[in-house]
């Protein structure tokens, strides 16, 4: 365990739950988190999950934008957005494919010792990123079944810390999931 990998950790944490609660300040804290972890993967020859945090902070400016634009100042003024079956079936089918194309690059390429759970793992994030800058409930379901893969993941790899840190993932996506799905319902009352 390194102090930038519990920096790291702790800092992913507060993002994600800052995320939850639909406050601005996610963004950039995710974002110093998201740095951090491209260095502490790259370091544990997770060539996919390093270069994911590079991808990630594209993610996060913009989400970040995508969320200032709508005006959201507080808790109640970010708006929670139905996910279509079309988006989802595109997004799945997205990371699948994207998955294959980066397992099959990492396993030809790199001395990355799991690359197909590295680049599926790492592919489905994105996905998943890119409906919670979209502010889409169902970003918060695969953000569960992810991260449950990824505490096996770095469990492997002797990532201590950052296993831990998923397994609290876990249970802040859940909670992500309940307060949005539950001003999902409210905006759709009242629009």
């Amino acid at each position: 365990m390194s102090l930038t990998e519990l920096l790291a950790a702790l800092l992913s944490a507060a993002g994600v739950w800052l995320t939850a609660k639909r406050q601005m300040a996610c963004w950039p804290v995710s974002l110093v988190a998201a740095l951090l972890y491209g260095w502490v993967f790259f370091t544990a020859r997770l060539y996919a999950d390093a270069a994911l945090q590079v991808v990630f902070c594209g993610c996060l400016f913009y989400g970040w934008w995508q969320w200032k634009t709508d005006g959201a100042q507080g808790d109640t003024a970010l708006h929670i957005r139905s996910l279509s079956a079309y988006t989802a079936s595109t997004g799945l089918l997205a990371g699948l494919v994207g998955g294959g194309l980066w397992a099959f690059c990492l396993a030809r390429f790199t001395d990355d010792p799991t690359p197909l759970a590295d680049a599926m793992l790492s592919s489905y994030s994105i996905v998943a990123q890119l409906w919670a800058a979209r502010r889409h409930t169902a970003s918060w379901l695969m953000w569960i079944v992810i991260d449950t893969a990824y505490v096996l993941l770095f469990l492997t790899r002797g990532l201590y810390p950052t296993a831990v840190l998923y397994a609290v993932f876990i249970g802040l996506a859940l909670q992500g999931f309940l307060r949005w799905r539950a001003a999902e319902q409210t905006d759709q009352r009242l629009g």
